[in-house]
């Protein structure tokens, strides 16, 4: 079979900033030891210490051949579009929990050559100003909404500078032009500045400086005022954060150098576990202000732990469960419904992991049911504006069974969040069955799945048959949004197209959770199908299901009709082109 899909080459911006979205690792820091294997990071533990342990193991922060790779496919699309590449940094800050996407979208904004700079007339009179694409960068630093989850945190802002200090990032900078090649430091464009700025604000609103410092961030606000260049107003800021200062050589340092009143982070080394909790109580310190002070015969103890509840955020409580349950603490009817509410308000899958590490079966179920929250909340965001009617196959034929559990573990995060109502699933061979879980939850949909087995020949309009038979119908009014997992080896896409047409499913845009093996698998049978139906197309490879922040992102990627090549834009593009580009604060 011939196979037609879109060559990278042939994707224009919008394509790449869609694929980035959908097939882009979450994360380019981890905090933990790992195997770097084609580029791709792998935690080293358990099974993987086997499997690759040929492989030089990576050590715990910034992984580079992520960071290059993310921040080369955004420095791309700014290239072809950089209107395009604005708006989507503001809607990487506001529609986004995906920090490190900020972070390199900050980056490349504060380095890149549009800084307002005066256009002239022929008489030398100034015309007009460029844009200033570097105030959009400093937007991103400087955003603040009191309770707000879209804030950088300052551990982020710093790492705005250390993504750019990285050489082969510093390399690419220099290609582009954004600094002279002959420049032997990294750019860092607007950083410095906006870090002060960030600083200032926080030294003058002094209860904002406070807080950072009961949330334990002490050494990052002094890290990023000395990568900075930061000058105090007062030396309040020195004593706040426990900061000594020394006489600078050349004589131009003059606030707190004198009769400086430190507040020190003293460990609790000489204290019991009570006098540890009043001093918790007294002034009112947060988790991570406390474990890393407390003496080490004593630890952690349930006692020190309900104290600090109350500072504990839901994602705290989700990380923190395993220790819970060792200390017999969700017991407690208060303990066990706040926790209940922390899982129910997760917006990704990390549950999951947290639950392999889980005794109790209750406790585990509460913790997949989590994931299926996130999952369900990602496809109301999607459909807030719209009724949606979603048709999901499974290619389950022979040309699947190297993929099919794989598959089967990728269908089963998706499907065990989604809604009941105008769901409707079949899988596929050359006949097409109608599934339906016997419980919308995680353990339904893996009892639904469990006998598919690969076999037999590919008929993706077999499964479009078979829910037409069963009495599937969807109003004009509806939007049919139609998800296929396999490999698209199969019937021509305009057979399939023609399928619809005839049971008159009126398709709105068909979304690829590509399973192919091996690229020789690929067939071309959905985006052909799109392309003859003239409605968007998208794709995501079934591997970036394994990442629990990824799926609720896909998800509402995929529901809101995103851009295939040759068609005009909708949905989820016009979504980001319509978001008013990020203003810098006035202070």
């Amino acid at each position: 079979m011939a196979h037609s899909y879109l060559h990278e080459s042939d994707h224009g911006p919008a394509e790449q900033l869609l694929d980035l979205v959908l097939n882009s690792s979450a994360h380019l820091w981890h905090n933990r030891p790992g195997y770097d294997v084609n580029g791709v990071w792998y935690p080293a533990k358990g099974r993987n210490r086997k499997v690759y342990k040929k492989k030089k193991i990576v050590k715990p922060g910034l992984f580079v051949p992520a960071a290059v790779t993310l921040y080369k496919q955004l420095l791309d699309i700014y290239q072809f579009n950089s209107k395009l590449m604005a708006h989507f940094v503001s809607y990487a800050l506001l529609e986004t929990e995906w920090r490190d996407l900020k972070v390199a979208c900050a980056a490349l904004m504060l380095v890149q050559p549009l800084s307002g700079q005066p256009i002239f007339e022929d008489d030398g009179e100034v015309a007009f100003h460029d844009d200033d694409y570097r105030e959009i960068g400093e937007a991103v630093i400087l955003f603040y909404k009191k309770g707000s989850k879209k804030m950088l945190p300052p551990k982020s802002i710093i790492r705005i500078a250390e993504l750019l200090e990285i050489p082969e990032i510093a390399a690419l900078n220099r290609e582009a032009g954004f600094a002279s090649e002959d420049s032997k430091k990294p750019p860092l464009g607007r950083w410095k500045s906006a870090a002060r700025q960030w600083l200032k604000r926080r030294e003058l609103n002094f209860p904002l400086l406070q807080g950072l410092v009961r949330a334990g961030m002490k050494e990052t606000i002094k890290k990023m005022a000395r990568k900075s260049g930061y000058k105090p107003v007062s030396q309040a800021f020195f004593e706040t954060l426990g900061w000594a200062q020394k006489k600078d050589p050349a004589g131009h340092r003059e606030i707190g150098l004198e009769k400086l009143n430190l507040q020190k982070r003293d460990r609790f080394d000489e204290l019991d576990e009570e006098q540890i909790c009043e001093r918790i109580i007294a002034e009112n310190l947060s988790y991570k202000d406390v474990v890393g002070r407390l003496p080490a015969h004593l630890g952690l103890t349930p006692a020190i732990l309900v104290t600090l509840l109350p500072s504990l955020s839901d994602r705290d409580l989700r990380i923190l469960t395993p220790t819970l349950e060792n200390f017999d603490l969700l017991e407690d009817e208060v303990i066990r419904g706040r926790w209940e509410r922390a899982i129910e308000s997760s917006s990704d899958q990390r549950s999951l992991n947290i639950a392999k590490n889980i005794r109790d079966k209750g406790l585990r179920e509460k913790l997949q049911t989590a994931a299926s929250h996130a999952t369900r909340k990602a496809v109301e965001k999607a459909s807030e504006h719209q009724s949606l009617g979603i048709l999901f196959l499974i290619d389950k034929s022979g040309s699947m069974e190297p993929a099919i559990e794989a598959s089967k573990d990728a269908i089963t995060k998706i499907l065990a969040g989604f809604p009941e109502a105008n769901l409707h699933i079949a899988a596929f061979d050359t006949m097409g069955t109608v599934l339906k879980p016997k419980k919308a939850s995680r353990a339904g949909v893996q009892h639904m799945l469990r006998g598919i087995r690969a076999s037999g020949g590919t008929l993706h309009d077999s499964a479009v048959r078979a829910l037409h038979a069963s009495g599937v119908r969807f109003p004009e009014s509806m939007s049919l949004i139609v998800i296929v997992a396999g490999d698209e080896a199969g019937e021509t896409g305009s057979h399939l197209a023609k399928t619809f047409m005839r049971v008159d499913y009126k398709v709105s845009a068909m979304a690829l959770i590509n399973c192919a093996p091996e690229p020789k698998w690929r067939g071309s049978t959905i985006q052909d199908c799109a392309k003859y139906l003239k409605v968007p197309f998208s794709e995501v490879a079934v591997s970036q299901f394994d990442d629990p922040y990824q799926v609720p992102r896909v998800l509402r990627a995929l529901l809101s009709a995103p851009v295939v090549q040759g068609i005009a834009s909708s949905g989820w593009i016009e979504k980001v082109l319509s978001l008013p580009l990020l203003e810098k604060p006035k202070f």
